[in-house]
């Protein structure tokens, strides 16, 4: 478990498929998430036991739980790990509106960044980013990762497009 001052972080367990269920079936994730249909529970099921072995799957999701009432608020992600280059990619949610904005997302962060160091010998992350979400842009921005690139109205959402923002932390001189 990685714990901090107001969130620990530990691993999916399969009592929480109900609550990733709800979280990754709700239409308001998914435009964020790049996703188009709902997930069945079997999938779900799928997906924790592939949570099990990163270096098989190159996937690690971590529950997001608050100190106070061990409650579950939210996942953070690495995915698409490549272990032989040192990189990965990270996502967060913060699955309900009332708990976003209180630094849960940056703490959580925080403590990913220094496993991806220090244990899983990880030297670059990076991440993708809608243009339009300020919070997020915010969220990387504050922790120092770094803008790459940028995408041309790369996402189609209802009849617009949306630029993609691409970022990098290089972990060489994070503690």
């Amino acid at each position: 478990m990685l714990k901090s001052e107001n969130i620990f972080l530990r691993a999916v367990e399969s009592s929480d498929a109900t609550q990733l269920f709800l979280w990754e079936n709700d239409v308001n994730h998914w435009r964020i998430a790049n996703t188009e249909v709902p997930f069945s529970m079997h999938a779900i099921h799928n997906l924790i036991e592939q949570y099990a072995s990163i270096r098989t799957s190159g996937q690690l999701r971590l529950m997001i739980c608050l100190n106070e009432s061990q409650l579950a608020i939210g996942a953070i992600d690495l995915y698409d790990i490549n272990f032989r280059h040192g990189f990965a990619t990270v996502g967060v949610l913060i699955a309900k509106q009332e708990d976003r904005n209180k630094g849960f997302a940056k703490e959580a962060f925080q403590l990913v960044i220094k496993y991806a160091k220090e244990v899983l010998d990880l030297y670059n992350l990076q991440c993708f980013i809608q243009a339009d979400n300020l919070a997020s842009i915010h969220l990387f921005e504050a922790l120092k990762f770094e803008k790459i690139g940028l995408r041309k109205e790369w996402y189609k959402f209802k009849n617009s497009r949306i630029d993609e923002i691409s970022y990098q932390l290089c972990l060489k001189n994070e503690i």
